[in-house]
C-alpha cells in the first residue's frame, strides 16, 4: 500500500489535480456552515457506531432466554467488536489515509450498519458472533477518521472542544442505544431492536454520501491543511514512521491512554458500587450509574471547551489544562471513595466523573498538531489504540481483578492513582513540546522537498 522496502514511508504521490484548489479558492468557497454540518453528520454516524455497538446489552436477558446462551457466551458477542476495534484501528487508518477518508467512512458506517441488520435476522449464537465480528470490523477506525475529517476543516483554536464533543459522542450513543434497545425490545422484539439501529446508520450513510465529498473537505480545509498540497500540486506525504519518532506525540499517546483508565473504571463499575454500597436494585443501580456515564460525557465536552479558551494565545496551554483536569479527578475521587455512603460521597464522585475524561479532547488536539495532516488520522488511530489498550480494556479488567482479591471498593480506592502516571507523561510532554514542533516543521519540509 504505497510503502517501500527500505523506508517505513507513504510515497509522494504527485497528483496532477482539477480539484486541488488554491489558498486563495478556498478563501473564496468557504462557507461558515459546511464545516459545521461535517460535524453534525460526523457525530451523528459516530451516536450510530455505539448505539449499534451498545445495544446488545439492552437484549442479553432476551438472548438468553431464546437461546439458552451462557454469561460467557453473552459477554463474548460484546468483546469480540472491541477486539476487533483494538486490532483494526491503526491498519485501516492509515488505509483510509491513502484510499480517502470520505470513502473510507462510508463503507465503514454501511459495514456496521448491514451487520447489525444481519444480528436482527441471526438464528443462533454462531450467526451473532459472525455479525458481530463485522460490526467490529466495521467500527474499527471509524472514529479515528472521523475525528481527522472534522478537524481538518474547522481551525486549531477549537481542536480541543470538537475532539472532546466527538469522544463524548460514544458515551451519549451508547446512554441511547441501550435505553431505546430496551424500550424496542419490550414492546417489539429484540430483533427490532437491532433493525431499528441498522436503519438509521443506513439513513445517515446515505446523508453523509450525499452532502459531504473529498472536494467540498479540500475547498473548506482549514490553513494549517494547505501545507498537504505543494507549491507544483503534489500531494505531500511524511513517513509513517513520523507517528512515532517525535517525543512529544508519544507523551500525548501515553497521556491520553492513561487518563482513560480511571474513566473506563467507572463506566463499567458503578453499577455494581451502587448495587453493593448503595444497596439498590440492579435496575436503580443501572440507572444511576447512567448519570455518571453522562457526567463523562458532559465533561470531555466542557472541558474541551475551557481548554480552547484558555489556549487561545498559547497553545502548550492544552498540556497544562489536561495537566488540571487530571489532577481534579485525582483529588476528587481519590477522597470521595474513602467517605461514607452519602450525598457528600456522591457529590464528590461526580466532580471526579465529570473530570474523569476531560483530558481527551486536548489530547487529541495535541496529537494532531503534532503530526502531519497526511497521516491525521494514523496519528489519531494511534492515540485511539493508547485509549482502548492502556484506559477502556486495561482499568475495568485490572480493578475486576484487584476486586476479587481486595474487594471492589477497596479496588476503585486505587484506580486514581493511575492519573499520576498521566499527569508524569503529560508534564514531560508540555517540557518537549516546543522541540516536537521543531520536529513536525522539518518533517514537513523534508517531505516538500
Amino acid at each position: 500500500m504505497g510503502l517501500t522496502s527500505t523506508t517505513p514511508e507513504l510515497e509522494i504521490a504527485a497528483v496532477e489535480p482539477p480539484s486541488s484548489p488554491t489558498t486563495a479558492d478556498r478563501r473564496t468557497r468557504r462557507s461558515s456552515y459546511y464545516p459545521w454540518l461535517v460535524f453534525a453528520l460526523t457525530f451523528a454516524l459516530l451516536l450510530s457506531d455505539y448505539m449499534s455497538r451498545q445495544v446488545l446489552s439492552a437484549v442479553f436477558p432476551f438472548l438468553k432466554a431464546d437461546w439458552a446462551l451462557s454469561d460467557s457466551q453473552l459477554a463474548s458477542l460484546t468483546s469480540i467488536v472491541a477486539l476487533m476495534v483494538g486490532l483494526l484501528t491503526l491498519p485501516l487508518s492509515l488505509l483510509a489515509d491513502r484510499w480517502g477518508r470520505v470513502k473510507s467512512l462510508v463503507l465503514m458506517a454501511t459495514l456496521w450498519s448491514v451487520a447489525t441488520l444481519l444480528c436482527a435476522i441471526a438464528s443462533n449464537y454462531e450467526q451473532m458472533l459472525a455479525a458481530r465480528f463485522l460490526v467490529g470490523v466495521g467500527e474499527a477506525a471509524y472514529g479515528s477518521v472521523g475525528i481527522a475529517v472534522v478537524l481538518g476543516v474547522f481551525a486549531p483554536r477549537v481542536h480541543s472542544t470538537l475532539s472532546g464533543a466527538f469522544m463524548a459522542g460514544g458515551s451519549f450513543g451508547s446512554v441511547v442505544g441501550v435505553s431505546l434497545g430496551g424500550v424496542i425490545a419490550v414492546h417489539l422484539s429484540w430483533r427490532w431492536s437491532f433493525a431499528a439501529m441498522a436503519v438509521l446508520g443506513l439513513l445517515l450513510v446515505a446523508l453523509f454520501r450525499a452532502l459531504v465529498t473529498e472536494r467540498r473537505l479540500a475547498e473548506h480545509a482549514a490553513d494549517q491543511d494547505v501545507e498537504t498540497v505543494g507549491s507544483t500540486g503534489s500531494t505531500i506525504r511524511v513517513p509513517v514512521s513520523s507517528l512515532f519518532t517525535n517525543p512529544a506525540v508519544w507523551c500525548a499517546y501515553l497521556g491520553g491512554g492513561l487518563q482513560m483508565f480511571t474513566a473506563a473504571v467507572l463506566l463499567s463499575w458503578t453499577p455494581s458500587f451502587f448495587n453493593r454500597y448503595y444497596g439498590m436494585a440492579p435496575d436503580k443501580a443501572g440507572a444511576i450509574a447512567s448519570v455518571f456515564v453522562l457526567l463523562v460525557g458532559t465533561g470531555m465536552i466542557v472541558c474541551g471547551i475551557i481548554t480552547d479558551r484558555v489556549s487561545r494565545n498559547d497553545p502548550a496551554g492544552k498540556w497544562s489544562s489536561a495537566i488540571a483536569f487530571c489532577l481534579i479527578s485525582l483529588l476528587a475521587l481519590g477522597l470521595g471513595l474513602r467517605l461514607d455512603t452519602g450525598a457528600p460521597q456522591l457529590v464528590l464522585l461526580g466532580i471526579g466523573a465529570f473530570f474523569a475524561a476531560g483530558s481527551s479532547g486536548p489530547s487529541a488536539a495535541m496529537v494532531a498538531s503534532l503530526t502531519h495532516p497526511s497521516v491525521r488520522s494514523s496519528a489519531l488511530g494511534t492515540l485511539t489504540v493508547a485509549n482502548n489498550v492502556l484506559g477502556l480494556a486495561l482499568g475495568p479488567f485490572v480493578i475486576g481483578i484487584l476486586a476479587d482479591r481486595l474487594g471492589l471498593l477497596e479496588a476503585l480506592q486505587l484506580s486514581p492513582l493511575v492519573y499520576v502516571l498521566a499527569i508524569v507523561a503529560l508534564v514531560a510532554g508540555k517540557r518537549l513540546y516546543p522541540a516536537g514542533l521543531r520536529k513536525l516543521a522539518a518533517q514537513s519540509a523534508a517531505a516538500a522537498a
